[in-house]
């Protein structure tokens, strides 16, 4: 029986910044290989300098990740979007850069809402005065359109996102991002390596299908320097609302996050119970946190955005003793 070549192994590679990309022996048979040794990869210092520009107003960056899709990732950012926006002070803006499955439009209430054009460029589209929004899903005919693009012209969407949209004076820039560790993924941490990056927050739920894919996004994150916030376990089993009483929905069965965020050296922001009524809200576009202010899931968020704003001061407060 002849023998079957293995594959290059993801834990293996030696990153798109590293002066290997493209030539070490784990890319031989990588499909990106030809485009990291020829320096694709890297954004253009041209680029970067006219990013830096744009975005030298924004004063916080946190990327919503998931190795894996329908663990509540957009929900989270949306969320979190209307939990900093709940400081009438504080300026919000979340990006949307689930190019092929912006759910953003519909979860922050703005379905059928389109982009206009100014002088200064892109004009987000706003749920409240200190909270705007920008997806690919502004630019649909209709909801129910497909986005049948290659990495090439996503990646271009997501540069012109960044440097088109005129997001003004902002505090906070969540940016949520497709599941997966691939083209969009790569594309947003190179353009806004012009900037600063306050890190990752990565979402998951308790069982193993979802940690494993967790675990890869994790070690992407290694791989491109990319600082980790910290973990959020979604759907973190359902509270009943009559009895109390907590159930199991998706068992933890090699220890859910908590578990792993220990061997894995990672924080975890906090753990996030069921409750039906979020998905209500989503599909209205209306506030969870604002409809549902008692629930035990409303908590669980307050306190993890909480714990994402201290994160972000204390960044800001070291940047400033290094200047």
């Amino acid at each position: 029986m002849a023998e079957v070549a293995a594959g290059p192994r993801p834990e293996d590679c030696p990153g798109t910044s590293s002066a290997q990309a493209g030539s070490a022996a784990a890319c031989q048979g990588c499909p990106n290989q030809r485009l990291c040794a020829a320096g694709a990869a890297a954004a253009d210092p041209a680029e970067l300098a006219e990013l830096r520009e744009r975005l030298r107003s924004v004063k916080h960056t946190v990327l919503v990740l998931s190795g894996k899709g329908g663990v509540g990732k957009s929900t989270f950012s949306a969320l979190l979007a209307h939990g900093l926006a709940a400081d009438e002070a504080k300026q919000v803006a979340l990006l949307d850069i689930d190019i092929c499955g912006p759910s953003i439009p519909k979860m922050m209430g703005l379905e059928g809402e389109q982009v206009h054009q100014s002088g200064s460029g892109w004009s987000p589209v706003y749920v409240e005065e200190n909270l705007g929004v920008m997806s690919v899903g502004f630019l649909l005919s209709s909801p129910d359109d497909a986005v049948i693009w290659r990495g090439p012209k996503k990646n271009g969407l997501i540069k012109q996102f960044l440097r088109d949209v005129d997001w003004g004076e902002i505090d906070y820039l969540i940016v949520d991002t497709p599941p997966g560790t691939s083209d969009e993924h790569l594309s947003i941490v190179q353009y806004l390596s012009a900037t600063h990056i306050d890190g990752a927050v990565i979402i998951t739920t308790p069982q193993e299908v979802s940690l494993q894919d967790v675990r890869k996004e994790i070690n992407f994150c290694h791989k491109v320097k990319l600082p980790i916030i910290g973990v959020v376990e979604n759907m973190s089993g359902f509270i009943c609302p009559k009895c109390k009483n907590e159930s199991q929905i998706f068992p933890p069965t090699t220890g859910g996050a908590e578990k792993m965020c220990q061997n894995l050296n990672v924080s975890l922001l906090g753990k996030v119970p069921l409750d039906p009524q979020i998905g209500k809200s989503c599909d209205k576009g209306q506030s969870f946190l604002s409809e549902a202010p008692e629930s035990p899931a409303t908590l669980s968020y307050r306190s993890i955005i909480q714990r994402i704003q201290e994160y972000c001061d204390q960044q800001h407060f070291q940047e400033e003793k290094i200047i």
